[in-house]
């Protein structure tokens, strides 16, 4: 078992916003469930993951390998608009499929997320305590029941029958619990469970509610989009309503044509966006993992039907290399490749890229889907639209005399390797954070250093003696290297044990000291994070060595 597991979400998330990760958003008001703001370290951290995959899926793809094809694969960005024509949605589908199944809770009116529930009440400090109670063969202990009532139910459980109506839920537990014996038979944890939720006389399960352990309603399907309205009229009808994009890649499939027409680009080759995206999510959760607005990064991989495959295969493999090589290693990470019953109805193959967050494990969560959506988008939008949105392949189809190829039209298919940025942070400061009692503050986020905030810090030792003087020239040397990829801090307050103790909590890999020495010999010493290891340089070597150790 990873370490990940005994790591503490809730120290995770105390960490985050004490030393300006992430803050619940719009606080000062009592927050807004499923929205979160990113404080300073925060935005660097995302900003660099999001910069790390631009520069390694766009302008550098794969790190300059060759795909299945034998070429150098080709990737070209766009920036693509949160509001679309509403057909966009209807073409995808979105319009009428994406709904989530959706129960209400007779007692409280929460609306929960049906495949939701079983996962919420494990998480309540009050239902397992309650299951515990249940042992199939045994006769029912009031006594036990009233205890956990008084202990949990009455605070927690308010809506649930057996503690709205203690005296009735006594007289139909026994009353069935004895017939069910008559019969030969013994109650089974679902009847017990049906029960004490509702009095109901009912052949079919019903779900506790997470918040208050009533009854829920039968599943409803709910749609995730957000609507707003377009345009300077007050009256909101059909005819000036839009939605709020739930996803990029839309985006990117209806400028498919305007690219290949206006670029120099050839079948395969990749269309990538990045930009936040919107779902309207009933139980957002688990802090930053399902949130109502989120930020993706995807790129649309277009290639020939039978190619598409191998492209497949090869994203497949490169996106769990990709998350390794930024931090994210060991058993916290793994690839899975979907059931056949997992697939959506249009897709051939889908792996996830998961992590096991605190709050999953033993499990692991979602960072990123690779899905082989074979031609479905590009076909719905070319129906759905009208326009042409096929590709003629110059270098395909019979040769002729002359020896040119005759071409082919065919719509591509399409490889999508589609990442969450917000998921994809949150995992690196779930990986990083790491607690070493022998240290004075032993809180450290060991980040990538290709992913860290605060590249490096530069201390004078005290703060006179010229020592200053020498850090100021030392920061800006490094600022104007490094600056543009995240901070470099400078700080001649406190004892220097309690200065490396921010920085370990702040992820910063380097530390470079000005000492009584530096003055003499022109070395500074650099402390390792990690370790905690020290060593001198030259104070010329400073670049070169933070160079060496950033990819």
């Amino acid at each position: 078992m990873s370490d990940t597991t005994v790591k503490s979400m809730e120290a995770i998330v105390s960490l985050c916003k004490r030393r300006g990760f992430i803050y619940p958003a719009s606080e000062i008001y009592g927050g807004i469930n499923g929205f979160w703001d990113y404080g300073p370290l925060g935005a660097q951290l995302k900003k660099n993951l999001r910069d790390a995959w631009w520069q390694d899926m766009i302008l550098n793809p794969c790190w300059g390998r060759s795909g299945p094809d034998g070429n150098r694969v080709t990737c070209v960005p766009v920036e693509t608009r949160i509001i679309q024509h509403p057909k966009v949605w209807e073409a995808s589908g979105h319009a009428g499929g994406f709904n989530d199944p959706m129960q209400t809770c007779r007692q409280c009116k929460k609306l929960v997320r049906a495949d939701h529930v079983s996962d919420m009440l494990r998480e309540t400090e009050w239902f397992p305590p309650l299951v515990s109670l249940f042992r199939t063969g045994d006769y029912l202990q009031w006594d036990l029941l009233s205890t956990w009532i008084k202990k949990h139910g009455q605070k927690h459980a308010k809506g649930m029958a057996l503690v709205r109506d203690q005296k009735k839920m006594h007289d139909v537990l026994f009353a069935f619990d004895d017939e069910l014996r008559r019969r030969g038979e013994e109650m089974t944890l679902e009847q017990f469970i049906q029960r004490v939720a509702t009095p109901h006389d009912s052949a079919q399960l019903s779900d506790m509610c997470p918040n208050c352990g009533g009854d829920l309603t039968p599943p409803r399907a709910f749609n995730l989009m957000f609507k707003t309205f377009v345009g300077a009229t007050t009256e909101q009808t059909d005819d000036n309503a839009a939605f709020l994009r739930p996803e990029t890649a839309q985006g990117i499939f209806v400028q498919f044509k305007n690219v290949v027409d206006t670029t120099r680009v050839r079948v395969p080759f990749g269309i990538g966006n990045t930009g936040t995206s919107f779902r309207n999510e009933v139980t957002p959760r688990n802090f930053t993992f399902r949130s109502r607005e989120f930020e993706q990064a995807e790129l649309e991989f277009f290639c020939h039907p039978d190619e598409s495959q191998d492209w497949y295969r090869f994203w497949r493999d490169f996106r769990m290399e990709w998350w390794q090589s930024i931090g994210l290693r060991g058993d916290n990470l793994i690839l899975r490749e979907h059931e056949k019953d997992e697939l959506s109805h249009y897709s051939t193959g889908t792996s996830d890229v998961e992590y096991r967050f605190p709050f999953t494990a033993p499990g692991f969560g979602e960072l990123e889907g690779i899905a082989h959506r074979g031609c479905f988008d590009l076909t719905q939008h070319q129906q759905h639209s009208g326009a042409k949105l096929d590709y003629f392949d110059t270098d395909r189809g019979e040769t002729l005399p002359n020896g040119s190829k005759k071409g082919e039209r065919y719509i591509p298919h399409v490889i999508e390797p589609a990442a969450g940025l917000d998921r994809g942070a949150l995992a690196l400061l779930c990986e990083a954070y790491t607690r070493d009692e022998s240290r004075p503050s032993p809180e450290i986020m060991r980040f990538h250093p290709r992913m860290a905030p605060i590249k490096a810090a530069v201390f004078p030792l005290v703060n006179k003696d010229g020592m200053p003087e020498v850090a100021e020239k030392l920061h800006a040397e490094l600022f104007r290297r490094f600056g543009h990829a995240g901070f470099v801090e400078t700080d001649a307050k406190q004892s220097i044990g309690k200065r490396y103790a921010r920085m370990d909590e702040a992820g910063c890999p380097y530390c470079f000291t000005i000492d009584g020495q530096t003055l003499t010999d022109q070395t500074v010493t650099v402390r390792d994070r990690d370790s905690g290891s020290q060593q001198r340089i030259n104070v010329s070597k400073a670049v070169d060595y933070l160079m060496g150790r950033m990819l």
